[in-house]
Protein backbone atom coordinates (compact mmCIF):
# COMPACT_ATOMS: atom_id res chain seq x y z
CA UNK A 1 0.00 0.00 0.00
CA UNK A 2 1.31 3.52 -0.83
CA UNK A 3 1.37 5.18 2.59
CA UNK A 4 1.84 8.67 1.15
CA UNK A 5 -1.29 8.18 -0.94
CA UNK A 6 -3.16 6.80 2.07
CA UNK A 7 -2.19 9.82 4.15
CA UNK A 8 -3.25 12.22 1.40
CA UNK A 9 -6.60 10.52 0.87
CA UNK A 10 -7.47 10.41 4.55
CA UNK A 11 -6.46 14.04 5.08
CA UNK A 12 -8.55 15.15 2.09
CA UNK A 13 -11.57 13.23 3.35
CA UNK A 14 -11.49 14.70 6.83
CA UNK A 15 -10.80 18.23 5.65
CA UNK A 16 -14.08 18.12 3.77
CA UNK A 17 -15.91 17.09 6.92
CA UNK A 18 -14.13 19.12 9.55
CA UNK A 19 -12.19 22.32 9.47
CA UNK A 20 -11.40 22.91 13.10
CA UNK A 21 -7.73 22.90 14.04
CA UNK A 22 -8.01 20.38 16.86
CA UNK A 23 -9.80 17.82 14.66
CA UNK A 24 -7.19 18.16 11.93
CA UNK A 25 -4.49 17.60 14.52
CA UNK A 26 -6.32 14.48 15.67
CA UNK A 27 -6.45 13.29 12.07
CA UNK A 28 -2.69 13.67 11.67
CA UNK A 29 -2.16 11.66 14.82
CA UNK A 30 -4.39 8.88 13.47
CA UNK A 31 -2.60 8.89 10.13
CA UNK A 32 0.75 8.68 11.88
CA UNK A 33 -0.48 5.69 13.88
CA UNK A 34 -1.63 4.04 10.62
CA UNK A 35 1.80 4.59 9.12
CA UNK A 36 3.50 3.07 12.15
CA UNK A 37 1.05 0.12 12.10
CA UNK A 38 1.53 -0.62 8.41
CA UNK A 39 5.27 -0.37 8.72
CA UNK A 40 5.14 -2.76 11.65
CA UNK A 41 3.12 -5.21 9.55
CA UNK A 42 6.14 -5.87 7.38
CA UNK A 43 6.78 -8.93 9.53
CA UNK A 44 10.51 -8.52 9.06
CA UNK A 45 11.73 -7.11 12.32
CA UNK A 46 15.42 -7.91 12.25
CA UNK A 47 17.57 -9.12 15.05
CA UNK A 48 20.89 -7.38 15.45
CA UNK A 49 22.87 -10.54 14.79
CA UNK A 50 24.15 -9.83 11.28
CA UNK A 51 21.85 -12.52 9.85
CA UNK A 52 19.11 -11.91 7.30
CA UNK A 53 15.96 -13.60 8.57
CA UNK A 54 13.56 -14.48 5.76
CA UNK A 55 9.90 -15.53 5.95
CA UNK A 56 8.66 -18.24 3.59
CA UNK A 57 4.92 -18.83 3.25
CA UNK A 58 3.81 -22.26 2.06
CA UNK A 59 0.63 -24.35 2.04
CA UNK A 60 2.20 -27.78 1.58
CA UNK A 61 -0.13 -30.68 2.31
CA UNK A 62 -0.52 -33.35 3.56
CA UNK A 63 1.37 -32.69 6.83
CA UNK A 64 3.81 -35.53 6.12
CA UNK A 65 5.01 -33.67 3.01
CA UNK A 66 5.22 -30.45 5.01
CA UNK A 67 7.46 -32.21 7.51
CA UNK A 68 9.82 -33.25 4.70
CA UNK A 69 9.97 -29.66 3.46
CA UNK A 70 10.58 -28.19 6.89
CA UNK A 71 13.44 -30.62 7.54
CA UNK A 72 15.05 -29.47 4.31
CA UNK A 73 14.61 -25.84 5.36
CA UNK A 74 16.37 -26.73 8.63
CA UNK A 75 19.26 -28.21 6.62
CA UNK A 76 19.61 -24.92 4.75
CA UNK A 77 19.64 -22.97 7.98
CA UNK A 78 22.28 -25.25 9.46
CA UNK A 79 24.62 -24.70 6.51
CA UNK A 80 24.15 -20.95 6.09
CA UNK A 81 25.43 -18.50 8.65
CA UNK A 82 24.23 -15.31 6.92
CA UNK A 83 20.66 -16.28 5.92
CA UNK A 84 17.98 -18.03 7.97
CA UNK A 85 14.60 -19.03 6.54
CA UNK A 86 11.43 -19.44 8.61
CA UNK A 87 8.88 -21.75 6.97
CA UNK A 88 5.33 -20.61 7.80
CA UNK A 89 2.26 -22.68 6.89
CA UNK A 90 -0.74 -20.66 5.70
CA UNK A 91 -4.09 -22.39 5.83
CA UNK A 92 -7.29 -21.68 3.92
CA UNK A 93 -8.24 -19.26 2.52
CA UNK A 94 -4.71 -18.73 1.23
CA UNK A 95 -5.10 -16.26 -1.61
CA UNK A 96 -6.92 -13.53 0.41
CA UNK A 97 -4.18 -13.70 3.03
CA UNK A 98 -1.48 -13.35 0.39
CA UNK A 99 -3.19 -10.47 -1.42
CA UNK A 100 -3.86 -8.66 1.86
CA UNK A 101 -0.18 -8.93 2.76
CA UNK A 102 0.88 -7.67 -0.67
CA UNK A 103 -1.51 -4.70 -0.68
CA UNK A 104 -0.53 -3.91 2.90
CA UNK A 105 3.17 -3.87 1.93
CA UNK A 106 3.82 -6.79 4.26
CA UNK A 107 4.54 -9.75 1.96
CA UNK A 108 6.69 -12.74 2.86
CA UNK A 109 10.15 -12.85 1.34
CA UNK A 110 9.47 -16.14 -0.45
CA UNK A 111 6.09 -17.55 -1.46
CA UNK A 112 5.30 -21.10 -2.51
CA UNK A 113 1.99 -21.08 -4.41
CA UNK A 114 0.30 -22.06 -7.68
CA UNK A 115 1.86 -20.74 -10.91
CA UNK A 116 -1.63 -19.96 -12.26
CA UNK A 117 -1.65 -16.86 -10.03
CA UNK A 118 1.51 -15.47 -11.64
CA UNK A 119 -0.40 -13.01 -13.81
CA UNK A 120 -2.25 -11.58 -10.84
CA UNK A 121 0.91 -11.20 -8.78
CA UNK A 122 2.70 -9.63 -11.76
CA UNK A 123 -0.05 -7.04 -12.22
CA UNK A 124 0.24 -6.10 -8.56
CA UNK A 125 4.00 -5.65 -8.92
CA UNK A 126 4.46 -8.12 -6.08
CA UNK A 127 7.07 -10.50 -7.52
CA UNK A 128 10.59 -10.16 -8.84
CA UNK A 129 11.56 -11.50 -12.30
CA UNK A 130 14.22 -14.19 -12.10
CA UNK A 131 15.60 -14.76 -15.60
CA UNK A 132 18.78 -12.67 -15.16
CA UNK A 133 19.65 -14.54 -11.98
CA UNK A 134 18.83 -17.92 -13.52
CA UNK A 135 20.84 -17.31 -16.70
CA UNK A 136 23.98 -16.87 -14.58
CA UNK A 137 23.26 -19.98 -12.53
CA UNK A 138 25.27 -23.06 -13.58
CA UNK A 139 22.48 -25.14 -12.06
CA UNK A 140 20.08 -24.08 -14.82
CA UNK A 141 21.24 -26.86 -17.16
CA UNK A 142 20.28 -29.48 -14.57
CA UNK A 143 16.59 -28.50 -14.54
CA UNK A 144 14.01 -30.19 -16.79
CA UNK A 145 13.73 -27.67 -19.66
CA UNK A 146 9.99 -28.12 -20.30
CA UNK A 147 9.16 -26.82 -16.80
CA UNK A 148 10.11 -23.21 -17.49
CA UNK A 149 7.27 -22.51 -19.92
CA UNK A 150 4.63 -22.65 -17.19
CA UNK A 151 6.55 -20.09 -15.15
CA UNK A 152 7.04 -17.45 -17.88
CA UNK A 153 4.83 -14.49 -18.75
CA UNK A 154 5.42 -11.41 -20.90
CA UNK A 155 9.01 -12.40 -21.60
CA UNK A 156 10.00 -12.85 -17.96
CA UNK A 157 10.52 -15.82 -15.68
CA UNK A 158 8.60 -15.17 -12.47
CA UNK A 159 9.25 -18.25 -10.35
CA UNK A 160 11.16 -21.51 -10.05
CA UNK A 161 9.72 -25.04 -9.83
CA UNK A 162 9.69 -26.60 -6.37
CA UNK A 163 8.37 -29.87 -7.75
CA UNK A 164 6.57 -31.25 -10.74
CA UNK A 165 4.03 -33.95 -11.43
CA UNK A 166 1.21 -34.73 -13.81
CA UNK A 167 -2.03 -36.66 -14.02
CA UNK A 168 -2.51 -40.32 -14.88
CA UNK A 169 -5.24 -42.89 -14.26
CA UNK A 170 -4.97 -45.22 -11.29
CA UNK A 171 -6.79 -48.51 -11.71
CA UNK A 172 -7.61 -51.69 -9.78
CA UNK A 173 -5.93 -54.66 -11.55
CA UNK A 174 -8.15 -57.21 -9.78
CA UNK A 175 -11.29 -55.49 -11.03
CA UNK A 176 -9.85 -55.40 -14.57
CA UNK A 177 -9.08 -59.10 -14.35
CA UNK A 178 -12.56 -59.94 -13.04
CA UNK A 179 -14.07 -58.04 -16.01
CA UNK A 180 -11.88 -59.95 -18.47
CA UNK A 181 -9.86 -56.87 -19.44
CA UNK A 182 -6.29 -57.77 -20.40
CA UNK A 183 -5.14 -54.57 -22.14
CA UNK A 184 -5.04 -51.09 -20.65
CA UNK A 185 -6.86 -48.48 -22.77
CA UNK A 186 -4.66 -46.27 -24.94
CA UNK A 187 -7.33 -44.21 -26.72
CA UNK A 188 -10.50 -42.45 -25.67
CA UNK A 189 -12.65 -45.01 -27.41
CA UNK A 190 -10.85 -47.85 -25.65
CA UNK A 191 -11.24 -46.06 -22.31
CA UNK A 192 -14.97 -45.69 -22.97
CA UNK A 193 -15.32 -49.42 -23.71
CA UNK A 194 -13.26 -50.44 -20.67
CA UNK A 195 -15.26 -48.14 -18.39
CA UNK A 196 -18.46 -49.77 -19.69
CA UNK A 197 -17.15 -53.29 -18.96
CA UNK A 198 -16.12 -52.25 -15.46
CA UNK A 199 -19.58 -50.89 -14.60
CA UNK A 200 -21.52 -53.64 -12.83
CA UNK A 201 -25.10 -53.70 -11.54
CA UNK A 202 -25.12 -56.87 -9.46
CA UNK A 203 -28.72 -56.81 -8.21
CA UNK A 204 -30.41 -55.42 -11.32
CA UNK A 205 -31.80 -52.25 -9.69
CA UNK A 206 -30.21 -49.98 -12.30
CA UNK A 207 -27.89 -48.62 -9.62
CA UNK A 208 -24.43 -50.08 -10.28
CA UNK A 209 -22.46 -51.18 -7.27
CA UNK A 210 -19.28 -50.64 -9.31
CA UNK A 211 -18.56 -47.91 -11.86
CA UNK A 212 -15.81 -47.74 -14.43
CA UNK A 213 -14.43 -44.32 -13.53
CA UNK A 214 -14.93 -41.41 -11.15
CA UNK A 215 -15.33 -37.90 -12.59
CA UNK A 216 -14.96 -34.82 -10.36
CA UNK A 217 -18.14 -32.81 -9.88
CA UNK A 218 -17.64 -29.13 -9.15
CA UNK A 219 -16.61 -25.84 -10.69
CA UNK A 220 -13.38 -25.20 -8.80
CA UNK A 221 -9.82 -25.72 -10.00
CA UNK A 222 -9.54 -29.45 -9.26
CA UNK A 223 -12.29 -30.16 -11.80
CA UNK A 224 -10.68 -27.93 -14.43
CA UNK A 225 -7.27 -29.45 -13.72
CA UNK A 226 -8.58 -33.02 -14.03
CA UNK A 227 -10.25 -32.22 -17.37
CA UNK A 228 -7.20 -30.47 -18.84
CA UNK A 229 -5.36 -33.60 -20.09
CA UNK A 230 -8.38 -34.43 -22.24
CA UNK A 231 -8.50 -30.87 -23.59
CA UNK A 232 -4.81 -31.02 -24.52
CA UNK A 233 -5.11 -34.51 -25.97
CA UNK A 234 -7.89 -33.28 -28.27
CA UNK A 235 -5.68 -30.44 -29.47
CA UNK A 236 -7.82 -27.89 -27.65
CA UNK A 237 -7.02 -24.72 -25.76
CA UNK A 238 -8.80 -22.21 -23.57
CA UNK A 239 -6.75 -19.12 -24.44
CA UNK A 240 -5.77 -17.80 -27.87
CA UNK A 241 -3.64 -14.64 -28.08
CA UNK A 242 -4.33 -13.87 -24.40
CA UNK A 243 -8.08 -14.02 -25.04
CA UNK A 244 -10.55 -16.67 -23.80
CA UNK A 245 -11.36 -19.33 -26.38
CA UNK A 246 -13.61 -21.98 -24.86
CA UNK A 247 -15.61 -22.94 -27.94
CA UNK A 248 -12.84 -24.41 -30.09
CA UNK A 249 -13.39 -27.97 -31.40
CA UNK A 250 -10.83 -29.53 -29.03
CA UNK A 251 -12.50 -28.10 -25.94
CA UNK A 252 -15.93 -29.23 -27.12
CA UNK A 253 -14.65 -32.73 -27.92
CA UNK A 254 -12.97 -33.12 -24.51
CA UNK A 255 -16.03 -32.03 -22.57
CA UNK A 256 -18.33 -34.10 -24.76
CA UNK A 257 -16.19 -37.16 -23.97
CA UNK A 258 -16.79 -36.74 -20.24
CA UNK A 259 -20.49 -36.25 -20.97
CA UNK A 260 -20.49 -39.48 -23.03
CA UNK A 261 -18.98 -41.48 -20.15
CA UNK A 262 -21.87 -40.35 -17.96
CA UNK A 263 -24.44 -40.97 -20.68
CA UNK A 264 -23.08 -44.52 -21.04
CA UNK A 265 -23.66 -44.99 -17.32
CA UNK A 266 -19.97 -45.87 -16.97
CA UNK A 267 -18.94 -42.95 -14.76
CA UNK A 268 -20.06 -41.75 -11.38
CA UNK A 269 -19.63 -38.26 -9.99
CA UNK A 270 -17.75 -37.29 -6.87
CA UNK A 271 -19.35 -35.27 -4.12
CA UNK A 272 -19.38 -31.55 -5.05
CA UNK A 273 -15.86 -30.11 -5.00
CA UNK A 274 -14.45 -33.39 -3.61
CA UNK A 275 -13.14 -34.95 -6.80
CA UNK A 276 -9.75 -35.59 -5.24
CA UNK A 277 -11.16 -37.94 -2.59
CA UNK A 278 -10.37 -41.61 -3.18
CA UNK A 279 -12.74 -43.49 -0.88
CA UNK A 280 -14.79 -44.89 -3.77
CA UNK A 281 -11.66 -46.22 -5.49
CA UNK A 282 -10.23 -47.73 -2.33
CA UNK A 283 -13.64 -49.22 -1.48
CA UNK A 284 -13.97 -50.84 -4.92
CA UNK A 285 -16.96 -48.72 -5.98
CA UNK A 286 -14.99 -47.33 -8.93
CA UNK A 287 -12.27 -49.08 -10.89
CA UNK A 288 -10.41 -46.04 -12.26
CA UNK A 289 -9.58 -42.56 -10.97
CA UNK A 290 -7.79 -39.56 -12.46
CA UNK A 291 -5.11 -38.35 -10.04
CA UNK A 292 -1.37 -38.00 -9.52
CA UNK A 293 1.48 -39.59 -7.55
CA UNK A 294 0.64 -37.60 -4.42
CA UNK A 295 -2.47 -39.76 -3.97
CA UNK A 296 -3.40 -41.49 -0.72
CA UNK A 297 -4.13 -44.59 -2.82
CA UNK A 298 -0.46 -45.54 -2.58
CA UNK A 299 -0.71 -45.58 1.20
CA UNK A 300 -3.74 -47.91 1.17
CA UNK A 301 -3.76 -51.70 1.20
CA UNK A 302 -5.66 -52.11 -2.09
CA UNK A 303 -4.16 -53.34 -5.35
CA UNK A 304 -3.41 -50.53 -7.82
CA UNK A 305 -1.46 -49.67 -10.94
CA UNK A 306 -1.33 -46.62 -13.20
CA UNK A 307 -1.65 -46.03 -16.93
CA UNK A 308 -1.13 -42.83 -18.96
CA UNK A 309 -4.05 -40.61 -19.92
CA UNK A 310 -5.50 -42.24 -23.09
CA UNK A 311 -5.02 -40.24 -26.28
CA UNK A 312 -7.37 -38.64 -28.76
CA UNK A 313 -5.45 -36.54 -31.29
CA UNK A 314 -2.20 -36.95 -29.34
CA UNK A 315 -0.93 -38.28 -25.99
CA UNK A 316 -1.06 -35.62 -23.29
CA UNK A 317 -1.23 -34.91 -19.60
CA UNK A 318 -1.15 -31.70 -17.58
CA UNK A 319 1.58 -30.59 -15.23
CA UNK A 320 1.04 -30.08 -11.54
CA UNK A 321 3.94 -27.80 -10.75
CA UNK A 322 4.58 -26.25 -7.37
CA UNK A 323 6.58 -23.06 -7.64
CA UNK A 324 8.35 -20.42 -5.58
CA UNK A 325 8.30 -16.65 -5.99
CA UNK A 326 10.73 -14.07 -4.68
CA UNK A 327 8.51 -11.27 -3.45
CA UNK A 328 9.55 -7.65 -3.95
CA UNK A 329 11.06 -6.39 -0.72
CA UNK A 330 14.57 -4.91 -0.70
CA UNK A 331 17.59 -5.77 -2.87
CA UNK A 332 19.41 -7.27 0.11
CA UNK A 333 16.51 -9.47 1.12
CA UNK A 334 15.81 -10.52 -2.46
CA UNK A 335 19.44 -11.59 -2.95
CA UNK A 336 19.25 -13.62 0.25
CA UNK A 337 16.03 -15.27 -0.97
CA UNK A 338 17.77 -16.28 -4.19
CA UNK A 339 20.28 -18.29 -2.16
CA UNK A 340 17.42 -20.39 -0.84
CA UNK A 341 15.92 -20.82 -4.31
CA UNK A 342 19.27 -22.09 -5.59
CA UNK A 343 19.21 -24.66 -2.78
CA UNK A 344 15.67 -25.74 -3.75
CA UNK A 345 16.80 -26.44 -7.31
CA UNK A 346 19.83 -28.43 -6.19
CA UNK A 347 20.28 -32.16 -6.63
CA UNK A 348 20.51 -32.63 -2.86
CA UNK A 349 17.19 -30.92 -2.12
CA UNK A 350 15.30 -32.43 -5.04
CA UNK A 351 16.45 -35.97 -4.32
CA UNK A 352 15.41 -35.90 -0.67
CA UNK A 353 12.18 -34.00 -1.36
CA UNK A 354 11.06 -36.35 -4.16
CA UNK A 355 11.84 -39.55 -2.28
CA UNK A 356 10.08 -38.18 0.80
CA UNK A 357 6.90 -36.96 -0.95
CA UNK A 358 6.40 -38.86 -4.23
CA UNK A 359 6.53 -35.68 -6.32
CA UNK A 360 8.81 -35.84 -9.34
CA UNK A 361 12.23 -34.16 -9.12
CA UNK A 362 12.80 -31.07 -11.24
CA UNK A 363 16.56 -31.63 -11.16
CA UNK A 364 17.76 -34.11 -13.81
CA UNK A 365 20.74 -35.24 -11.71
CA UNK A 366 18.42 -35.98 -8.81
CA UNK A 367 16.17 -38.03 -11.10
CA UNK A 368 19.17 -39.99 -12.39
CA UNK A 369 20.77 -40.50 -8.98
CA UNK A 370 21.25 -44.00 -7.61
CA UNK A 371 19.07 -43.24 -4.58
CA UNK A 372 16.13 -42.04 -6.69
CA UNK A 373 16.47 -44.90 -9.17
CA UNK A 374 16.31 -47.36 -6.28
CA UNK A 375 13.22 -45.52 -5.03
CA UNK A 376 11.32 -45.75 -8.33
CA UNK A 377 12.34 -49.39 -8.79
CA UNK A 378 10.40 -50.05 -5.59
CA UNK A 379 7.48 -48.00 -6.97
CA UNK A 380 7.33 -48.85 -10.70
CA UNK A 381 4.04 -47.02 -11.17
CA UNK A 382 5.99 -43.75 -10.77
CA UNK A 383 7.62 -44.39 -14.15
CA UNK A 384 4.30 -43.58 -15.86
CA UNK A 385 4.46 -40.03 -14.52
CA UNK A 386 8.15 -39.65 -15.32
CA UNK A 387 7.52 -40.76 -18.91
CA UNK A 388 4.65 -38.29 -19.25
CA UNK A 389 6.78 -35.26 -18.29
CA UNK A 390 7.69 -34.41 -21.93
CA UNK A 391 4.05 -34.84 -22.98
CA UNK A 392 2.46 -32.77 -20.23
CA UNK A 393 1.08 -29.36 -21.10
CA UNK A 394 0.29 -26.47 -18.79
CA UNK A 395 -2.61 -24.35 -17.72
CA UNK A 396 -2.31 -20.64 -18.68
CA UNK A 397 -0.77 -18.19 -16.23
CA UNK A 398 -2.21 -15.02 -17.78
CA UNK A 399 -3.62 -12.37 -15.40
CA UNK A 400 -7.25 -13.33 -16.06
CA UNK A 401 -6.81 -17.08 -15.58
CA UNK A 402 -8.90 -17.20 -12.41
CA UNK A 403 -11.90 -15.76 -14.29
CA UNK A 404 -11.45 -18.23 -17.15
CA UNK A 405 -11.12 -21.13 -14.73
CA UNK A 406 -14.27 -20.12 -12.88
CA UNK A 407 -16.33 -19.87 -16.07
CA UNK A 408 -14.88 -23.08 -17.44
CA UNK A 409 -15.53 -24.86 -14.16
CA UNK A 410 -19.18 -23.85 -14.31
CA UNK A 411 -19.41 -25.18 -17.87
CA UNK A 412 -17.87 -28.52 -16.92
CA UNK A 413 -20.17 -28.86 -13.93
CA UNK A 414 -23.28 -28.02 -15.98
CA UNK A 415 -22.26 -30.57 -18.63
CA UNK A 416 -21.76 -33.28 -16.03
CA UNK A 417 -25.23 -32.49 -14.73
CA UNK A 418 -26.81 -33.00 -18.15
CA UNK A 419 -26.39 -29.96 -20.40
CA UNK A 420 -24.64 -30.26 -23.76
CA UNK A 421 -20.96 -29.38 -23.99
CA UNK A 422 -21.58 -26.97 -26.87
CA UNK A 423 -24.20 -25.04 -24.90
CA UNK A 424 -22.28 -24.74 -21.63
CA UNK A 425 -19.03 -23.69 -23.29
CA UNK A 426 -20.89 -21.11 -25.43
CA UNK A 427 -22.49 -19.60 -22.33
CA UNK A 428 -19.13 -19.54 -20.54
CA UNK A 429 -17.46 -17.86 -23.52
CA UNK A 430 -20.19 -15.22 -23.74
CA UNK A 431 -19.88 -14.50 -20.03
CA UNK A 432 -16.13 -14.01 -20.39
CA UNK A 433 -16.55 -11.78 -23.43
CA UNK A 434 -18.66 -9.37 -21.37
CA UNK A 435 -16.04 -8.91 -18.65
CA UNK A 436 -12.72 -9.66 -20.32
CA UNK A 437 -11.69 -6.22 -21.58
CA UNK A 438 -12.83 -4.67 -18.31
Amino acid sequence: MNLTLLQSQVQHFYRKLINSAWQLSLLLIVVSICIIFLSGCQGKVQKNDGIIHLSLWQSINPPINRDVFNKLVDKFNQTHTDVQVESIFIGQPQLPKILTAVVGNAPPDILSFDPQLTGQFMELGAIRPLEKWLDKLPLKSEISPNLWEELKLDGHLWSIPLYTSNLGIFYRPKLFQAAGITQIPKTWEELRKVAKKLTIDRNGDNQPEQYGILLPLGKEEWTVFSWFPFLLSAGGEIVTNNHPNLTNPGAIAALKFWHDLLTDGSATLSSPERGYEEDAFIGGRVAMQITGPWTYIIKSNVDYKVFPIPANVKPASVTSTGNMYVMKTTPTREQAALKFLEYVLSEEFQKEWSIGTGFLPVNLKAAQSEAYQQFINQKPWLKVFLEQIPLAGTRPIIPGYSRISESLGRAIEATLLGESAEKTLKIAQERLELIWDQ
